[in-house]
């Protein structure tokens, strides 16, 4: 498997089309850090398999976020990649998972 890191959410909705599933999987992970401030960092990372001949290919990106204490910001964030990948295509779904553990699974 070969995987492509995009540098940004638009280079990730370019590719989108090379996708083989309809699929696009997406995982939080908070960031620790030394501060004493109350704000959180979060990171989104979303991926989307694709294949070339013979070749599986995960495209991947991340986005880092600040959740202010007490937000939902998960859900906000989940509705605007839903609204943006509708308008890409449809039939797109934010499936919440990590791929690489899926697609190891799936191809054993």
């Amino acid at each position: 498997m070969i995987v492509i890191f995009c540098d940004n959410i638009d280079d990730f909705v370019l590719f989108l089309g090379k996708r083989v599933l309809d699929e696009i999987f997406y995982e939080f992970k908070e960031i620790t850090s030394d501060t004493l401030d109350s704000k959180i960092n979060v990171e989104i990372i979303l991926h989307f398999l694709a294949k070339l001949e013979n070749t599986m290919i995960l495209y991947e990106t991340k986005q880092n976020l600040i959740q202010p204490p007490n937000s939902d910001i998960d859900k906000e964030v989940v509705n605007t990649l839903k609204k943006i990948f509708n308008k890409v295509d449809s039939t797109l779904s934010l499936i919440k998972g990590k791929i690489r553990e899926i697609y190891l699974s799936y191809s054993s």
